[in-house]
């Protein structure tokens, strides 16, 4: 098996594939973050497990079946092809496919498209059908300069449908700042939906990435911050900015809201604490979105303390270290 993460996480995420599978063990390291481990369980199994206590550091595996030699030079892809073929039995006929590349090192006599299209044509060649967009299963190809890696699965079971958990997302003109991203991937890695109209509170708002996100799907926003907000927003009907800390704003409100946002620079386990202040706050069917900044050592006992403290008055959706996410984690809250 491939696993992803963070590159200063690689070996929490690690841990985390023991904690499943006590008898994992490390072959390689492909690169910072990017490891290939070689399980005693069976997928299947290490993913039926792994969907009961989904992993937090770990943003994406998937199962290596054919491991093969490298030259980097063209007659490689040739190689892949064979092995493409080798594996189509692995496919279900009656599902469609798309086949995900990653390339480790610098330079190459072919890039990602070519290995992609060379393995997709050979397996709709077969009669599989190609969906590059919603695929339900996946060909994983991970290539070093000297090996390639590969192997079929679920698109379900790798906990992301991106290649290694590298989602992407295009720029807008209108963007206030590059946080915006964490909340687009929150909402796709969670599964949450904006409600149709609403209310939203983000503590500790300013510059306005996440207000801007709220306002953009429909919501009316209140924004808590002493700092100024991105001009756009603090001329918006639709947001009510309060010059407040969230220290001082949670305690003597007792507004309501559909959805809370938490992007605030402080400890974790202060912000938990803080959050169980504010679930008074959120409606009986809302949820909350908050991310919780972690130490450069022990960043998984302070994280595990964090989601103890949430979990005493929250449902825990879900809590994943992104790719948007730098030194934390992103957390999904429904109100208990």
């Amino acid at each position: 098996m491939l696993f992803t993460s963070s590159p200063v996480s690689g070996q929490i995420a690690l841990q985390e594939i023991c904690v499943i599978d006590p008898s994992a063990r490390l072959r390689r390291w492909l690169e910072p973050g990017v490891g290939w481990v070689e399980l005693e369980l069976s997928w299947d199994t290490f993913v039926a497990h792994m969907r009961k206590a989904p992993p937090i550091f770990c943003r994406h595996v998937c199962p290596v079946q054919m491991h093969v030699p490298l030259k980097q030079k063209d007659g490689d892809l040739d190689a892949l092809v064979e092995a493409a073929r080798q594996l189509s039995p692995r496919l279900d006929a009656n599902q469609t496919f798309s086949v995900q590349t990653r390339l480790f090192g610098e330079r190459w006599p072919y890039s990602r498209f070519d290995v992609n299209t060379r393995l997709a044509d050979e397996l709709t060649t077969q009669g599989f059908a190609l969906d590059v967009r919603r695929p339900a299963q996946i060909l994983s190809v991970a290539l070093t300069p000297d090996a390639g890696y590969l192997g079929v699965s679920r698109a379900a079971d790798n906990l992301s449908d991106w290649a290694g958990g590298v989602r992407r997302f295009k720029a807008e003109p209108e963007q206030i700042s590059r946080a915006e991203f964490k909340l687009l991937e929150a909402m796709e890695t969670f599964g949450l939906s904006w409600p149709n109209a609403g209310s939203a509170l983000d503590l500790g708002a300013a510059p306005g990435g996440w207000t801007r996100v709220a306002r953009v799907n429909g919501l009316q926003v209140t924004a808590i911050d002493p700092a100024d907000l991105a001009p756009p927003l603090a001329a918006d009907p639709g947001v009510r900015h309060l010059r407040h800390t969230a220290q001082r704003y949670l305690p003597g409100t007792d507004d309501t809201f559909d959805v809370i946002l938490n992007d605030m620079r402080m400890d974790a386990r202060d912000s938990a604490q803080l959050m169980l202040t504010a679930r008074r706050n959120l409606k009986a069917t809302g949820w909350a979105v908050m991310t919780l900044k972690l130490p450069h050592s022990h960043a998984e006992r302070v994280a595990t303390s964090a989601l103890g403290l949430l979990r005493e008055r929250y449902t825990l959706i879900g809590a994943r270290q992104l790719f948007h996410n730098r030194n934390e984690i992103t957390v999904a809250l429904g109100r208990r």
